[in-house]
């Protein structure tokens, strides 16, 4: 076989721009709503795309004659080429149809396209780049191998980690594929351990804050190990797994939290590492500050050091209450009818806190869980109603207080004036002041 070295050399100058999606790989045959027309236009395009950059992958590939040593090391620039376009599947498209891919940091063996572009969807996020250090290179009738030694810069971090490596392609369908793909740690550096510092294990504490900082939950959870547990301050729930612990962030972040480690405690082990002390978060949401004991333990995991354990609790000693004036458990009443002003359900049923009770007015139900909180007000909200308290009594305890007495609806939608009692309990939760409990009745005398 001879292989270009023109067409080699061109599908080099392409770099990552010839062969770079114009859309996220994985929304390609996703389903969805109706597509307008450009949308369509945009997946055609998109594919014809993809197909042209697994072409133009594997074109300098065709099997010709014989092969040189040269040649067969051509091959993995096409391998590293593919690795620049970001895109899996044409990096899947250099394999055979029957490969098998033991990759560096995955145990399983990819025997199939799928779970080879599964691997790929993964560490393309890294930005890899491969340079040969050190390889040997053997020929055979059909089938050839190189193997040796190799080193990857990571462009999305920077970092650089060499492994060692084997390749065995053969002819298929008239283009040299990837048959066989091997690759390895560095088996001293294993022994050694990654190296870091006490100073590096409290950054790691950086890079979650910063993740933090984004408010964007994916982000955070992807500061977790693959099998990493997160055990929440505000949450009994242990996370055990990604999704889990995207979702405790859902709500987390909506304070808008960043935290500062105040006391720092780093055990350094073999490729893991332990930060344990005392942080306190600066809630953006509120202003307001609260403390707390951690436990990070970290692992080196797929290049780069992730949170495989994360403990979070309360400061167990007596804490002094949230401090309230009977003035501000008033204007709490506020805040409600404020949101009453929006007319939006979801709004008002936000006031309330997790495990609320509504004892309304006008229904006979209790409404316990927020949709049936939210659904009450979707009618009542249909007249309306701006209200006012004529008569308030205010009692004031630790992290709770309530305000009981006679307030007056005028609803907007009818001119109606209609009085009620009325009866809030309030509590501190994820640092601000909700409704615990709710209970409205009309005016006793009016209907006896």
């Amino acid at each position: 076989m001879k292989i270009s070295s023109t067409a080699i050399a061109a599908s080099f100058a392409y770099g990552a721009s010839a062969f770079a999606p114009s859309v996220n790989p994985s929304r390609i045959g996703s389903p969805s709503t109706a597509a307008s027309s450009t949308e369509l236009d945009l997946f055609f395009m998109n594919t014809l795309k993809h197909k042209r950059a697994v072409s133009k992958v594997n074109k300098p590939a065709r099997v010709k004659d014989s092969i040189s040593e040269q040649e067969v090391r051509g091959l993995f620039e096409l391998w590293n080429s593919a690795l620049a376009t970001g895109d899996s599947r044409v990096v899947a498209s250099r394999y055979s149809k029957n490969p098998v891919l033991l990759p560096t940091v995955k145990d399983d063996p990819r025997t199939d396209y799928d779970s080879v572009k599964d691997y790929f969807d993964t560490f393309l996020l890294k930005k890899p780049q491969g340079t040969i250090l050190d390889g040997k290179v053997h020929i055979g009738d059909g089938w050839a191998t190189d193997m040796g030694i190799y080193e990857f810069t990571m462009g999305a971090t920077g970092d650089k980690v060499k492994a060692r490596y084997t390749y065995n392609y053969v002819q298929e369908d008239g283009v040299w594929k990837i048959q066989h793909h091997h690759s390895s740690v560095m088996p001293e550096a294993v022994d050694m351990g990654k190296p870091i510092t006490p100073d590096e294990v409290r950054g790691l504490f950086h890079l979650w804050n910063d993740a933090l900082a984004t408010l964007d939950p994916t982000k955070v959870a992807a500061r977790y190990a693959e099998k990493g547990v997160l055990l929440p301050t505000v949450s009994d729930k242990a996370r055990t797994d990604f999704h889990s612990i995207r979702e405790y962030f859902v709500n987390f972040l909506q304070l808008k939290p960043q935290g500062e480690i105040l006391e720092s405690h780093v055990t350094i082990g073999n490729n893991w590492c332990q930060d344990a002390g005392i942080y306190e978060f600066t809630m953006g949401a509120t202003g307001k500050k609260v403390k707390g004991r951690y436990s990070f333990v970290y692992v080196f995991e797929d290049g780069e050091w992730k949170i495989s354990h994360h403990h979070s609790s309360v400061m167990p000693e007596p804490t002094m209450p949230q401090a309230i004036t009977e003035e501000e458990v008033r204007n709490l009443f506020q805040l409600w009818n404020s949101a009453l002003a929006t007319e939006d359900a979801d709004v008002v049923a936000s006031r309330y806190s997790k495990n609320a009770v509504l004892l309304p007015t006008v229904s006979d139900v209790p409404r316990t869980s927020y949709d049936l909180i939210q659904d009450y007000f979707v009618g009542f909200l249909k007249k309306k109603p701006q209200g006012e308290i004529l008569e308030s009594n205010v009692t004031i305890g630790h992290n709770w207080c309530q305000d009981a007495g006679i307030y007056e609806f005028t609803m907007g939608a009818t001119g109606d004036k209609v009085k009620g009692r009325y009866s809030f309990v309030y509590v501190y939760e994820d640092g601000q002041w909700k409704i615990a409990h709710h209970h409205s009745s009309v005016m006793p005398e009016s209907i006896l």
